[in-house]
Parts: C-alpha cells; sequence; structure tokens
C-alpha cells in the first residue's frame, strides 16, 4: 500500500525543518489505523496564520485564522489511478502558538493536527458535541497512541 502525501510550503524557511517527515508519518499512520488499503494521494499545503485566514475566509466565508483545515475531495486520481482524498492546509504559525498554549510540544501538535485533518478527510467530522465527535476523539486518541504520544 504505497499513500502519496504532498508537501508544499507556501514561504521558505516555514516552520520547523522536521514538518514535512511529521506530516507525512501522521497522515500515514491514520491512513493505516483507519485500514485504507488501496493507494491514495493527500496535498497538503504548509502556511502561516495570514495564509491559512485567507483560505479559510475564500473558502468557507469564516474571516479568521485557524489551525488546519481540510477540503474532502475523495475521487480517483485518472493519471496516478491512485484515490485522491483532498487537500489540506496547516498554519505552522498557529501550530506553534498550540503547542506552547497546551505543552504537548511541536512534533505532537503539528502530528494531532494532521491526523484529524486526515481523520476530516475520510469523513469524520464533530460539528456538535454528540456522537460524532466522540468517535472523531476517539480515533484521533488511538492514533495518536500509535505515533508514540500518550494523548
Amino acid at each position: 500500500m504505497k499513500h502519496t502525501i504532498l508537501i508544499f510550503r507556501e514561504k521558505r524557511n516555514l516552520g520547523h525543518p522536521e514538518t514535512a517527515a511529521l506530516v507525512k508519518k501522521a497522515a500515514a499512520a491514520a491512513l493505516r489505523e483507519e485500514n485504507v488499503e488501496e493507494p491514495c494521494e493527500i496535498s497538503v499545503t504548509l502556511t502561516d496564520d495570514a495564509g491559512i485566514h485567507a483560505v479559510n475566509r475564500d473558502h468557507r466565508g469564516v474571516d479568521r485564522p485557524t489551525d488546519v483545515l481540510s477540503f474532502p475531495i475523495d475521487e480517483p486520481d485518472l493519471d496516478t489511478g491512485c484515490r485522491f482524498l483532498g487537500d489540506m492546509v496547516l498554519s505552522l504559525e498557529r501550530t506553534q502558538a498550540q503547542s506552547e498554549e497546551y505543552g504537548g510540544g511541536y512534533a505532537h501538535e503539528c502530528q494531532y493536527l494532521t491526523v484529524h485533518s486526515v481523520l476530516h478527510l475520510l469523513g469524520y467530522d464533530h460539528l456538535d458535541e454528540g456522537e460524532e465527535k466522540a468517535r472523531m476523539r476517539a480515533r484521533e486518541k488511538a492514533i495518536m497512541k500509535e505515533l508514540g504520544y500518550d494523548f
């Protein structure tokens, strides 16, 4: 099972040097733990708060920055034969701030946000405080445990 995680940086020297590796490892773990067996592809854009603010405003009508955005597509890529799950946009500025605020460290926050986003690409949601949110949080916790975090 070969998954492709494409990483794009909007700016040079944005985030920590290990960010791409952290994102790829977390995305692969989420796909593995969710039993995604067919080859698939995810596009990840690493940006700052201004960049994600613009995407959030333009695509969701929400005029503020956020930590991560997920845009599920889930269609076959006719050129590669892979299943294209969708796009993820991650604010590394917000990742750093939240790592300090929550105390888990940069690697933990980066991988948590990646897992969270991949689950959205796979159809999970948490719009209310009900069963769907609890199911998504349980999957996040299990995947983070597989990544070595006692979440």
